[in-house]
């Protein structure tokens, strides 16, 4: 238990932030499992529109400031060669 008013306090936003911050966390993670289902599914198309929803939502999250900036690079940057790999094998497919 905290001892001081300042401790106490710290407590009460830490709490409210962490709240925030799982729902960001849990949001991103959300779009990119569903993003990777479509891919498994080899739904490309719907992929491509759901895309561009994916990466501003990770963007965002790094914004809010609950992922770093440069995590969140890394997560669209897989993400998009994730999307490209499974595009390249539809169209050698469709070949």
């Amino acid at each position: 238990m905290p001892n001081t008013k300042q401790a106490e306090k710290r407590m009460r936003r830490d709490a409210k932030r962490r709240i925030r911050n799982r729902y960001h966390l849990s949001r991103m993670k959300t779009y990119i499992r569903n993003f990777k289902k479509l891919i498994a599914e080899g739904k490309i198309e719907e992929a491509k529109e759901y895309l561009p929803k994916v990466i501003s939502i990770i963007q965002h999250t790094a914004s809010k400031g609950v992922i770093h900036k440069n995590e969140a690079s890394r997560r669209c940057s897989r993400i998009q060669k994730l999307f490209n790999q499974a595009l390249a094998k539809a169209q050698s497919q469709n070949k």
